[in-house]
């Protein structure tokens, strides 16, 4: 992990990347580097999942005309907010890294004979993991662009433009996204957001130990 310092680089503490990640809205004309996108695949791999089920997929754009699919197909053509500045930061981002889960990866694998369920009951998941797996993937590239000296965002695709999205990219049905994360050199002002209005809340908030 390295960071600019007195003219050098110098090492970045794991407790700095995670002190300076931040959902960065706005970026810079430059690119981003093959070799970079190519860390922060390798590094969400990495990632921990249920039964080593590993039910994620990458989907990589990184061209305009990709980029301008992408938007063109997940735009909604109505909001009852106004996200045009938004959307305006948001389309410089050069990277866009869409991560999808698998459900039915994952009612395979637990199907198999080590895991001891018989059938694929959804109903046996207290929680949906495949897309709690894809969100630690995701949150291994955001780290990582802040170890690349980068800004990342991490945001969803709503409901009604997920069948648009499909169809341009060609998306088996039985993958469904858990989201996007954009990546780019971050633009002066790229960082503000909800954390501007809102205070952070403090450990004595949010622990509880030994009981509630």
């Amino acid at each position: 992990m390295w960071a600019p310092g007195f003219g050098m680089l110098v090492p970045m503490e794991f407790r700095e990347v995670v002190r300076r990640r931040r959902m960065v809205r706005r970026f810079g004309p430059e690119p981003v580097a093959a070799e970079v996108v190519d860390r922060l695949l390798e590094h969400a791999v990495r990632a921990p999942s249920a039964g080593f089920t590993q039910g994620w997929s990458f989907l990589v754009l990184d061209t305009a005309v990709d980029r301008e699919r992408f938007w063109a197909a997940t735009t909604p053509s109505a909001s009852a907010r106004d996200m045009s500045a938004w959307l305006d930061g948001m389309r410089t981002a050069p990277v866009l890294v869409v991560v999808l889960a698998s459900k039915a990866a994952y009612l395979g694998r637990y199907a198999e004979p080590d895991k001891g369920w018989t059938d694929q009951e959804e109903a046996r998941w207290p929680v949906p993991y495949w897309h709690v797996d894809a969100g630690m993937a995701s949150l291994l590239m955001l780290q990582t662009a802040v170890d690349e000296g980068l800004g990342a965002c991490f945001f969803g695709i709503g409901a009604g433009e997920r069948p648009a999205f499909a169809a341009e990219f060609g998306v088996p049905p039985q993958w469904e996204p858990t989201g996007v994360v954009a990546v780019g050199h971050p633009a002066a002002g790229g960082a503000a957001g909800s954390p501007s209005r809102r205070r952070r809340r403090a450990l004595d908030d949010v622990v509880h130990r030994g009981s509630w």
